[in-house]
């Protein structure tokens, strides 16, 4: 006989174990199904051991800079196998701080492949063969989504990386080809580059970070060929292989012109496939859009009844914390309350390279799209004390204002720390606050944060320190 509750969710990632938290604690009976690691690819294998490793680059770049701050330091050196065990270090103390949530909210734990068998039926196989039947009125999934391989190029781990490879190298690259240039492709681009291998980037389109503020972009390429990374933008690659030496790779630049380089290893950084396969989508109907993507309506049902779907394998932004609020949505709906649907306009994007991208809402372009009349504020670090007196005085904030009624329409950053900005930015959002609000508000002395208030000034002619 099957085991029974109230609510089963596949998958244990960012949103996936959130989810079966908030369900618990509306006092649903919970299981939770994984076929690796509690925490899913986000704490494990991507959003918090990749900080950790840029957390050390950082400081391997500041030890490197000493001198910027009257210190001297003498004989510095880079141990990627240390840099690497501490990252796993916080990967696994992580993974057992949500092994003790579904303990400390009784969320029973089922190891292995989930797949769907029914409506409101799931089995479960283990390692070791042994399947297990589970039923519930309620199923969400929260399966996540993996890398996108380059067409005929094979990732080996070896001389080949996927992010997962790359946060585990065998070796340091000496010279590092990194194909895409969104957030998983740079940030790898800005560690390895900080920790002194020979980085170029190739972009497809005609800027890097393409989703972001095209003033971003530019500023962000202009501070990477600064720090020495090659960047090529409107590039392609037409041929590529890789053998025990390394990987051979024929580039075509955005004028057309072939050229032949060779690289000690690859990073293919172009996108997402979501994890779909074998769950037993196709038997029970689940409507999908034509990249394979779940259709869900603002709750995060399915098509299905009883079936919801959240984070990287429903439609974007594909970021951890949009996958955890969905997870909030999902239960709280599934509990018979009446969730807020998520606005995708109000969900932050941080990107950790060097320096950092932080950004909410509709770019300057976009809102123009939109037919909006914009005023636009921008306000540079180099006008900030806080920043001076941190070395950090490159970047800027820029804020993007409906120029008829007030509203914040965006929020760009691009400069140190940024990431721990936005969320400023990301409530007054949400708050729908509009440029009078801001400007009244009190920001302290000296910060960072002072720069978001001179941006909204600037938007109306009105800042103060530039």
């Amino acid at each position: 006989m099957a085991d029974q509750y109230d609510l089963i969710v596949l998958g244990s990632g960012p949103g996936g174990y959130v989810a079966a938290i908030r369900g618990a604690q509306l006092g649903l009976k919970v299981a939770i199904v994984e076929r690796e690691l509690l925490g899913g690819i986000c704490l494990n294998w991507g959003c918090i051991p990749t900080k950790a490793l840029l957390r050390s680059a950082e400081i391997y770049h500041y030890m490197q800079h000493a001198k910027d701050y009257g210190l001297v330091a003498q004989g510095i050196s880079a141990d990627i196998e240390a840099v690497v065990k501490r990252s796993r270090g916080v990967a696994k103390q992580l993974n057992q701080g949500v092994t003790h949530l579904m303990k400390k909210n009784k969320i029973a734990v089922h190891f292995g492949e989930g797949k769907l068998t029914g409506k409101g039926k799931l089995s479960v196989t283990d390692k070791d063969g042994k399947k297990t039947d589970l039923e519930a009125k309620n199923i969400i999934l929260a399966t996540g989504a993996r890398a996108r391989d380059l067409p005929n190029l094979p990732t080996d781990g070896k001389r080949v990386w996927t992010y997962r490879h790359a946060m585990t190298p065998p070796e340091m690259p000496k010279k590092l080809l990194v194909i895409g240039s969104g957030a998983i492709g740079i940030e790898f681009a800005s560690f390895y580059n900080d920790m002194g291998a020979e980085v170029t980037v190739v972009e497809m389109l005609d800027r890097i970070v393409p989703v972001e503020d095209v003033d971003v972009s530019t500023f962000l390429e202009k501070a990477l060929k600064k720090q020495g990374m090659t960047i090529l933008t409107g590039a392609k690659i037409d041929k590529i292989a890789a053998d025990a030496n390394g990987v051979k790779a024929t580039i075509i630049a955005h004028d057309g012109k072939a050229t032949e380089s060779e690289f000690s290893h690859v990073i293919v950084a172009i996108g997402i496939v979501p994890n779909t396969e074998n769950i037993g989508l196709k038997e029970l109907g689940v409507a999908m859009d034509e990249r394979g993507f779940l259709k869900t309506d603002p709750a995060c049902k399915t098509n299905v009844d009883g079936l919801y779907a959240i984070g990287d394998i429903t439609a974007p932004p594909w970021l951890a914390h949009k996958a955890s609020h969905e997870g909030v949505i999902a239960a709280e709906a599934i509990a018979g309350n009446h969730p807020h649907a998520m606005d995708p306009r109000n969900i932050p994007g941080c990107t950790y390279c060097h320096p950092q991208i932080a950004s909410v809402g509709l770019t300057e372009a976009k809102a123009k799209e939109a037919g909006y009349a914009v005023k636009v504020g921008n306000f540079p670090f180099i006008g900030n004390g806080k920043a001076i007196a941190l070395g950090e005085a490159e970047g800027f904030v820029k804020t993007v204002f409906d120029a008829k009624t007030g509203e914040l329409l965006g929020a760009h950053m691009i400069g140190a720390e940024v990431t721990e900005l936005i969320q400023g930015y990301t409530i007054g959002k949400t708050l729908e606050t509009t440029e009078a609000e801001l400007m009244e508000t009190v920001f302290p002395h000296p910060t960072l944060s002072e720069m978001m208030h001179e941006s909204v000034l600037g938007a109306y002619g009105r800042a103060l320190h530039i």
